[in-house]
């Protein structure tokens, strides 16, 4: 019973992180280059950061939510990338594909590894639309650590 439950949970959560990850990609594709190149650069130093915390894929949640079933870092990350305020948007961008990354790495779960691939993509879109801010970028084992 616990396997079908974690299941329905995963469906769940990778239907609201596809749902998220439209709105984060249009809000991507509209920016100029050189507000891509400034995301570039702060997705790269999100990356940096939460692969040096604890728990990489509770990354931006608050100490006393480190227990739940998934960090608030997306929904932070959300509710940041829906400002009218520039640098805020691109921080609130850079938070959710940092943590949104982390979460579904190496799931087993199908619906989830679906939303990984949409993610690599939007991280790949971003590493080539910012050459100067590529030379470093992580690696995929940098970002697996």
């Amino acid at each position: 019973m616990q396997p079908l439950i974690w299941r329905l949970v995963a469906t769940k959560r990778a239907y609201q992180l596809q749902r998220e990850y439209k709105e984060i990609e249009k809000l991507m594709q509209g920016l100029n280059n050189a507000s891509r190149l400034q995301l570039a650069t702060l997705t790269q130093r999100e990356f940096q950061a939460a692969a040096k915390s604890e728990f990489p894929h509770l990354y931006g949640t608050p100490p006393e939510q480190r227990y739940s079933a998934w960090g608030s870092g997306t929904d932070i990350g959300m509710s940041r990338a829906r400002s009218d305020n520039l640098p805020v948007r691109l921080r609130g961008i850079a938070l959710w594909l940092t943590v949104a990354y982390h979460e579904t790495r190496g799931t087993t779960f199908p619906a989830l590894d679906n939303v990984h691939r949409s993610l690599l993509r939007a991280l790949r879109f971003l590493r080539e639309s910012a050459p100067t801010a590529s030379a470093g970028w992580f690696t995929a084992e940098e970002a697996a650590a």
